[in-house]
């Protein structure tokens, strides 16, 4: 039963830390603690419009290789980007490049030609070897404490990893070439079992974790890069191993996946993910009235200039947002990629209305 809303919950009482994304946001006087409201919603049992990144942990631990590679390290050592790259966990050099705030794999030299080569050339990843009890007394109570929803984003999902060996139109072929996509499969499915023994080892020498963000990359600015039948074939049934596993170990499962993927979000759900924030070339409203009963959509609120927006105007927006997108039964999580309309007007109406939508 989700508590009533009581105006006293308006009380400031702390601030979260800001990014390009989404401002420092107020902290209220919840009901709840803010993890617990974080962990209602993943039940679909919301108390009040929880903003992804800004209610929640990001750990990505630098003893994954794959971290330092595409300088994305986030823990109680921060790494700056600027000291990324490098080999990753199967020892593919990744190049940080500045203007993309990113590592990319110099193309133009791929691991593979062929997907087939994979049994003879590829070296597995010796994870034992990999200092866990080091990062877990570096981070467990400092950094990574039970106080909030943790987050694991996890770089380089299935079909990223085939561009990393292949570049991005070898790996494009091999998706549908017949005399490579059975080694493809084969590759998905022992990469599958690396990554849920990697996920084993996070859950047992982290145990805060309470998320898994998973890095797939499955569409360009206009369309995606391969036909839902392609996905339904060569990646759903390898992603769906991983969700189960996570799921069997009660934890959450969150995809990210840039580019335009209106047409996956059916491959999407069959995967097992939990929730997705799409970026902005998708249309987040309609995949809300679409699948929004199936998986929680980050939905992207109306945009808006908060310096030319009267307060008023602030206000009804949210309140237009909430009366959309907070439904019980079918509850949404505000997208990060619209994250700068959170002025302290919106975002304090929008909490209001959202406590009054969820709790009816």
């Amino acid at each position: 039963m989700v508590p009533k809303f009581d105006p006293k919950e308006l009380k400031v009482v702390g601030e979260t830390m800001g990014s390009p994304y989404v401002p420092s946001l107020q902290i209220f006087d919840y009901p709840v603690p803010a993890k617990e409201g974080y962990l209602a919603l993943m039940r679909r049992e919301p108390i009040w419009q929880v903003i992804s990144l800004a209610e929640g942990r990001i750990f990505t631990p630098k003893l994954l290789p794959d971290n330092v590679a595409r300088a994305f390290v986030i823990e109680s050592e921060m790494m700056i980007p600027i000291d990324g790259g490098g080999p990753d966990m199967f020892g593919i050099e990744w190049e940080y490049i500045p203007m993309a705030t990113g590592s990319m794999v110099r193309p133009g030299e791929p691991f593979m030609e062929d997907a087939n080569e994979w049994y003879d050339k590829l070296v597995w990843p010796d994870i034992d070897s990999w200092d866990w009890e080091g990062a877990a007394k570096r981070n467990n109570g400092t950094f990574l404490k039970d106080d909030a929803f943790n987050i694991t984003w996890f770089q380089t999902g299935l079909y990223e990893r085939l561009i990393s060996f292949m570049d991005f139109e070898g790996a494009i072929m091999a998706m549908v070439d017949e005399d490579q996509k059975p080694a493809v499969k084969d590759l998905f499915d022992k990469i599958s079992d690396l990554y849920i023994k990697i996920f084993d080892k996070y859950i047992t020498y982290f145990p805060a974790i309470n998320c898994f963000c998973f890095h797939d990359d499955w569409g360009s600015q206009k369309e995606t890069f391969f036909s839902p039948a392609v996905a339904e074939e060569m990646i759903v049934p390898y992603m769906r191993k991983i969700t189960d596993f996570l799921h069997s170990k009660g934890k959450y499962c969150e995809l990210h996946s840039c580019g335009m993927a209106l047409k996956q979000v059916p491959n999407i759900i069959a995967a097992g993910w939990d929730f997705w924030c799409p970026q902005a070339m998708n249309d987040t409203h309609k995949m809300y009235e679409l699948y929004g009963d199936q998986m929680i959509i980050g939905v992207i609120p109306e945009q808006f200039d908060p310096a030319t927006t009267s307060e008023a105007d602030q206000r009804r927006l949210a309140r237009e947002y909430a009366d959309k997108f907070c439904q019980p039964g079918k509850p949404s999580i505000l997208n990060y990629y619209g994250g700068q309309v959170l002025t302290p007007a919106y975002r304090e109406e929008l909490y209001i209305r959202s406590r009054e939508n969820y709790s009816k």
